[in-house]
């Protein structure tokens, strides 16, 4: 029993760090003004706190993103069709106003490490001090807001697929993959071997 524990400790060790920022979908049309202003929050304050924040924003006044929309209103379990949703990991908000970006940052910090956390509030505090130059030193952060659009997403699928087989990310699975085979077949051995002396 004791090696199983130790077992269950170093499977459980193995995904320390494994935590990131949570990612932003917003479903938005461009006649809606809660809209502007969450997307106005998203861009001027939240991708410049966390710096591992990336936001896809969807217009839902696309006919070919419409499905993706109805989607995310199933997921999120709402009634109404009203925009903006924003979909930040497994939250949902619809709807915005000033008072919930405090929740809005609680949800995209929910899946965070304490350091990453830790940046976000230094990031938050620089940002209080002097915005403007804040964002200027760190302007290439706009680039983590993208535009969703079926026909891109469709024709970038193939290449994709092969970018995913070729880049660290899908060498990261791999790596967990492989030590979740070998501390299993260390569980295995020691089980066995524990089998043997009775």
């Amino acid at each position: 029993m004791k090696k199983l524990s130790i077992l269950s400790a170093i499977f459980g060790l193995s995904f320390i760090g494994a935590a990131s920022a949570a990612n932003i979908t917003i479903y938005h049309s461009p006649h809606c003004p809660h809209c502007h202003h969450a997307r106005e929050f998203i861009s001027s304050t939240l991708i410049y706190e966390y710096p591992e924040l990336t936001v896809t924003e969807v217009n839902v006044m696309e006919p070919a993103n419409q499905e993706q929309f109805q989607a995310a209103l199933k997921k999120c379990e709402f009634e109404s069709g009203g925009v903006p949703v924003l979909v930040i990991g497994d939250k949902c908000e619809q709807g915005y106003a000033d008072f919930m970006q405090d929740s809005l940052r609680q949800h995209i910090e929910a899946d965070m490490t304490d350091e990453q956390k830790a940046v976000a509030a230094e990031n938050k505090k620089a940002m209080a001090a002097d915005a403007e130059k804040f964002k200027s030193e760190h302007a290439d952060r706009i680039k983590a807001i993208s535009e969703f659009s079926v026909a891109a997403e469709t024709a970038q699928q193939p290449v994709a697929e092969s970018e995913k087989k070729n880049s660290p990310q899908g060498s990261t699975v791999w790596f967990w993959a492989l030590l979740i085979v070998l501390v299993a077949g260390l569980g295995y051995v020691l089980a066995r071997g524990d089998n043997k002396k009775k």
